[in-house]
């Protein structure tokens, strides 16, 4: 298929396949009248680049994620670092949204009369925290 019809399968732009290509994401297609002429299995390898990408995995990330999959063999070690890594990403980050929801819900109840007693009461800042103990 040509690289028209990879991005129209797969919903990500010619221009950025033809950079996973430049980055060994994608193996360069075979050539035909010099157009490039890709498999069917290329329409997955890009799909799957586009699900890491959008699960915030980094271009990098992905080359380790892709070289340590193999139909034939176990899951590399550096895969599985990575993923040790990204788990632990993804709990930072549900850590951080559940900050935002709580403060997003403190807000929605705020009754505060000023903004310092809001942060106060909020606790935002361990160092706004010790400059206030320090003042009293």
């Amino acid at each position: 298929m040509k690289i028209g019809d990879l991005a129209n399968r797969t919903g990500v732009n010619a221009s950025a396949i033809r950079y996973y290509e430049k980055l060994n994401l994608v193996p360069a297609p075979y050539r035909a009248s010099g157009q490039r002429r890709y498999t069917d299995e290329a329409v997955y390898r890009v799909l799957l680049i586009r699900f890491a990408r959008d699960m915030d995995f980094s271009l990098d990330e992905i080359k380790i994620f892709l070289s340590g999959l193999n139909e034939k063999a176990p899951v590399g070690k550096r895969w599985k670092t990575l993923a040790h890594s990204k788990i632990k990403q993804v709990n930072e980050t549900m850590a951080r949204a559940q900050q935002l929801k709580s403060l997003l819900e403190h807000l929605l109840r705020c009754r505060c009369a000023s903004l310092r007693q809001c942060v106060d009461r909020l606790s935002l800042s361990p160092k706004l925290r010790l400059i206030h103990r320090s003042a009293k």
